[in-house]
């Protein structure tokens, strides 16, 4: 106990100050995430909404995180992270507050594209930042320590949300809208000054272990990458059935109230926050990241067959507690991939592309999950989500020796 204790202590040393300030401004921030995990809900029960209406608008949000990653990383390249992301957290505060007021199909899609646009130009931005402030021996576990920022606010904000969706739905985006306008002013305060004496000196440094001399390559024309973001939208496609189908699956098969679901997606954030530091630690010293993507993936594959387990909600915690391990295998070592392909002057369009792998899937995860539980039920859905992600584990394994 006593040796486990030092290596969790260990896993949180060695991190720079601006690393740390950075996950405050995430924690702030995702202290806030209330609308999406409630969005699916949101549309069925308080804008009636059918099932294949609510994949449709969550389509929307998922063509809008395309755009927004994509210019994110290209803003990034030629602007600089910090602009990219006082920018998107400043506009971000504003449309969070006037989304209840588009209450049809059509409307409500256009305004989540512009609020999932603005949102998430934020992400490649952000993962730049993550990158410059870190040692280059430190870069997983600073994704990580902004991973562990991200759940320990998205430990909180579903239960805050479930509280106030409780009262009325339209307090979860006046509550995410304070969130951002916060995170906007947090970060302003402690980057400003350092970013207008150090920005120069940042973008110039090598932030990798890669050589200077790597030749620089275009993120579209590279071959492997392209395979790798491929499996990575895979994957997300089956990740992202956490935000839109499952919540609906909790509610409709499991019959759960807003709060049982806000607490039990609070244990999913809970857990990394715990666990995923440790496990980061551990996973860099005894295995690659290769292996690590691998056996993750695998983890994320078991759970969902779980999702079939029909034994009461301790399942259900059960069931997220092995999700949880391979999110954390999984998560942090694709920004490691990502960042060590690049080279300094690409390190935007690169975590854009990859952002831009997440975001795709977010267009069609939705569409899919919702249209499969319209045919054939959750528990066809479960299983092929289940094999679809034992399938990109293989493809991890293959395409990462050639990385």
């Amino acid at each position: 106990m006593k040796k486990l204790l030092s290596i969790y202590i260990g896993s949180f040393k060695g991190l720079s100050r601006s690393a740390w300030l950075l996950a405050i401004v995430m924690l702030i921030n995702r202290m806030g995430s209330m609308v999406i995990p409630f969005l699916g809900i949101y549309m069925t029960q308080a804008l009636h909404f059918n099932i294949k209406q609510v994949g449709l608008v969550l389509m929307c949000f998922g063509f809008g995180s395309v755009c927004g990653s994509y210019v994110g990383g290209w803003l990034t390249d030629r602007f600089g992270s910090f602009k990219v992301q006082l920018f998107s957290l400043t506009l971000a505060a504003p449309l969070f507050l006037i989304t209840p007021y588009f209450k049809t199909v059509e409307s409500l899609g256009i305004m989540i594209f512009v609020l999932s646009a603005v949102f998430d130009a934020f992400r490649p931005a952000n993962s730049v930042s993550v990158a410059s402030y870190a040692k280059p021996e430190n870069i997983t576990r600073a994704f990580s320590l902004n991973r562990l920022a991200v759940n320990l606010g998205f430990s909180i904000g579903p239960a805050v949300g479930g509280f106030l969706a409780g009262i009325s739905f339209d307090w979860i985006f006046y509550g995410n809208a304070m969130a951002a306008a916060a995170a906007a002013i947090v970060f302003f305060l402690f980057f400003y000054k350092k970013e207008k004496n150090n920005l120069k000196a940042l973008r110039a440094a090598p932030i990798t272990t890669t050589s200077h001399n790597k030749k620089e390559r275009n993120p579209y024309q590279d071959g492997p990458f392209i395979i790798f973001n491929i499996l990575c939208c895979i994957f997300s496609l089956c990740f992202f059935q956490l935000i839109s189908t499952l919540p609906i699956f909790y509610r409709e098969v499991h019959h759960l109230n807003e709060h049982e679901i806000g607490f039990l997606m609070g244990w999913s954030g809970l857990i990394i926050v715990l666990l995923e530091m440790f496990i980061v630690h551990i996973a860099e010293h005894k295995l690659t990241i290769t292996k690590t993507l691998v056996i993750g993936t695998l983890f994320c594959s078991i759970s969902y067959a779980m999702f079939n387990i029909h034994a009461g909600l301790f399942m259900l915690y059960v069931t997220f507690f092995v999700f949880g391990i391979g999110e954390m295998l999984t998560l942090p070592f694709m920004a490691t991939a990502t960042i060590n392909r690049s080279t300094p002057k690409t390190q935007g369009a690169y975590m854009g592309f990859n952002s831009l792998a997440f975001s795709a899937a977010n267009i069609f995860s939705p569409l899919l999950g919702t249209n499969i539980v319209g045919s054939f039920g959750f528990t066809t859905l479960w299983w092929a989500t289940s094999t679809v992600l034992a399938c990109t584990a293989a493809g991890f394994f293959f395409i990462l020796k050639r990385m």
